[in-house]
């Protein structure tokens, strides 16, 4: 069966609050809050169909839209997909011109209002950076250095991937460097090969660990695993983890005879699951426009943050 085609905007204010509405209470799923869109027409691509309902029913231009994530979902009465885009450029006041209630709020706040089952993967789309750096231990010495470069980068999303040093530099490093991460608004994640009791903001899985698991491990404000495959995407939608990186993209210089995905197999296997996914390898800074058009959430590196 076809899924039913719908066109949703993100739609991003330059404050970065997101504006949701609420569904009438006749409609399917009504009485939930929702981002913006509607159904696209069979003559439409979904971008023209995005543009024509805020236009309808918000009274706003899109001037850019930006594939963000794709979710199909079924219902018990109806199958659906959903091509998000984030829409952080248009003109024009924000009126409600069908009678539905709207609020702008911020990312960390859509988590307090009931949405439909299927937004739950663009709220966490809505609430994610465009690039997750990967602080790597291969010097000591460069550690809390290289935190300020990705830092001053204004990178939001780091992962401690600390699988060199001892547990007590471990933990000495994480209490310097997690404070710094909270002043920049950035988040720490720890990667799940390191034993380290000391607080962050969640845990970055091996693709070992995340096949280990059956379930999702508690008190994890953010689980994130590394995949390099179908069944390793499927295991993690399915175990609820809420973002991926999938590698190797591109040949990387740690690994330069390795077998790479290549942008086409990448853009297939991100549109088999309902997840914000990561390029890793090979990543430069130019290939954010790349990995968002085929689907990503963006580009995860080492290096491409250190310049």
């Amino acid at each position: 069966m076809n899924p039913l085609q719908v066109a949703v905007g993100v739609v991003k204010n330059p404050e970065g609050k997101i504006l949701i509405s609420l569904r009438h209470a006749d409609l399917h799923q009504g009485g939930l809050w929702e981002f913006p869109g509607g159904k696209i027409e069979a003559s439409e691509t979904a971008k023209f169909a995005l543009a024509r309902e805020l236009k309808e029913e918000l009274n706003i231009t899109v001037t850019a839209a930006t594939p963000l994530i794709t979710v199909k979902h079924q219902y018990p009465d109806r199958f659906v997909q959903l091509n998000v885009f984030l829409v952080e450029q248009f003109s024009g006041e924000v009126k409600s011109l069908e009678g539905q209630p709207f609020k702008w709020v911020t990312p960390a706040e859509l988590e307090h209002y009931a949405f439909p089952a299927a937004n739950r993967p663009i709220i966490t789309a809505a609430r994610l950076p465009h690039h997750y750096a990967i602080l790597d231990d291969a010097d000591e010495a460069l550690l809390l250095t290289n935190l300020q470069k990705i830092l001053n980068r204004g990178v939001k999303l780091i992962q401690a991937r600390l699988k060199n040093l001892p547990p007590a530099a471990v933990v000495k490093f994480v209490e310097q460097a997690y404070p710094l991460c909270q002043q920049q608004q950035a988040m720490l994640l720890m990667n799940s090969a390191v034993e380290c009791s000391v607080e962050v903001d969640g845990i970055h899985l091996t693709s070992n660990h995340l096949m280990a698991l059956t379930t999702r491990p508690e008190n994890s404000k953010w689980l994130a695993a590394s995949c390099h495959n179908l069944e390793q995407l499927q295991h993690a939608q399915n175990i609820g983890v809420h973002f991926v990186v999938l590698a190797p993209v591109l040949p990387t210089q740690t690994h330069p005879g390795a077998p790479s995905l290549g942008w086409e197999q990448f853009a297939d296997l991100v549109a088999k699951v309902n997840l914000p996914v990561y390029a890793l390898g090979g990543m430069t800074e130019s290939s954010l426009t790349t990995a968002r058009q085929s689907g990503g959430q963006g580009i995860a590196a080492i290096r491409a943050f250190l310049t």
